[in-house]
């Protein structure tokens, strides 16, 4: 592979919405990538928290291959077993009762806020249709979920945006309480660790007065878990950290271990009122993406979780103890670090890049997003590189 054809190639046909590094990964195997040159990098990033299970996966790979040489896809026209297979898994893991696939976290939003106003309009009429999210909140791309997000960056040039959502400060009741008591909220929708907001993990009192506030006054809970879902933050939904049961959880990244899928899981009362042609998605629910999605939830037993909280625990350690360090924020290992004034997350991600670690930024702070799979070599390998990388900045 020639890295500099790679990366003219790209640059005269795809759309410049990525801001790339000029890095061309080849092949990859557990958490180390390899580049078109050769060179390896330890892998913090998990494909933005979507591989799960590292690179290649033997599990996951087995899986996926198998159901793709007998049908690769056939629409929800039909059923197929792995679609079946993986919505009992779901609904036995979050103690929820119905699932919608879809393609991605915007679309398992998306799909979300329809069943919300779906559910209000059948029992209350028209009207009843607004939700409120978080200042802070990352929600997708689509023109809902963009409007769903509470960061005003995201909104410039897309207007005009779809009506009834409104924002409050993340942690802050009393906002939260006024704008959903006028009658006209049908849900409220949250991160409990807001990612592409600076990986800040909300405070277990506030969420649960907001859920209590909910449940008094008919308004769905939905809960964005489609970076904090399937095992990321220690248990298989940052809900059980909060010991939440929310209405609707959206799920997506890392449940397809490297394939792209969303996810609506809701109670039945949420899901009630999707009947037939009130919701679809061609390739929702794809044998061959259930598939491995299926050999991502089974790795996900007590032992598996115990070491991603073991591992959390011990990186979170490593962290703090690093120059320039001034705090690490997040839950498990969905991890924000953040530096002294004059230190600037994006060097440091650039510094660790150059050394064969790759991770990610959130605001000003660092990202980590290892798989995981990880084990305490790979945390002290990491925290080295980046004690080195801290060092020369």
């Amino acid at each position: 592979m020639n890295r500099e054809k790679v990366i003219d190639r790209d640059e005269q046909y795809i759309m410049h919405t990525y801001a790339r590094s000029p890095v061309v990964i080849e092949r990859g195997e557990g958490l180390v990538a390899r580049d078109a040159n050769g060179r390896t990098y330890l892998d913090f990033t998990s494909g933005i928290g979507v591989n799960s299970l590292g690179f290649a996966h033997p599990a996951w790979l087995k899986a996926v291959t198998e159901q793709a040489g007998l049908v690769q896809h056939t629409s929800n026209l039909y059923y197929t077993a792995p679609c079946g297979r993986l919505a009992r898994r779901l609904c036995q893991r979050t103690g929820l009762d119905r699932v919608f696939f879809g393609n991605s976290g915007a679309e398992a939003n998306e799909g979300a806020i329809k069943c919300a106003r779906k559910y209000s309009a059948d029992k209350y009429g028209e009207g009843r249709s607004k939700v409120v999210t978080l200042v802070n909140s990352f929600h997708g791309r689509t023109l809902a979920t963009l409007t769903a997000t509470g960061q005003e960056v995201f909104h410039h040039d897309f207007g005009p945006f779809p009506a009834d959502f409104a924002y409050v400060p993340a942690g802050d009741f009393d906002a939260l309480a006024a704008a959903a008591v006028d009658g006209r909220t049908c849900a409220v929708m949250m991160e409990l660790v807001q990612g592409e907001g600076g990986v800040v993990a909300l405070e277990p009192d506030y969420v649960h007065r907001v859920a209590d506030f909910c449940a008094a006054r008919d308004i769905l809970l939905i809960v964005d878990e489609v970076q904090t879902g399937v095992g990321r933050t220690g248990k298989f939904l940052a809900c059980e950290n909060y010991h939440l049961k929310p209405d609707i959880v959206t799920l997506a990244k890392g449940l397809g271990g490297g394939l792209p899928i969303g996810a609506v899981v809701a109670s039945e009362k949420a899901a009630a009122g999707m009947g037939p042609g009130s919701h679809g998605s061609t390739f929702g629910g794809n044998p061959v993406v259930c598939a491995g999605a299926c050999a991502v939830v089974d790795a996900m037993d007590e032992e598996f979780l115990q070491n991603v909280n073991d591992c959390a625990a011990a990186l979170w350690a490593a962290l703090r103890a690093l120059p320039h360090v001034a705090g690490v924020s997040g839950l498990g290992l969905m991890i924000g670090v953040q530096f002294e004034p004059g230190v600037s997350a994006a060097e440091v991600r650039a510094a660790c890049e150059r050394r064969g670690l790759l991770v990610l930024t959130a605001k000003d702070r660092l990202r980590l997003l290892p798989p995981l799979i990880l084990t305490p070599a790979d945390v002290e390998k990491a925290a080295a590189i980046l004690r080195k990388a801290l060092q020369s900045i």
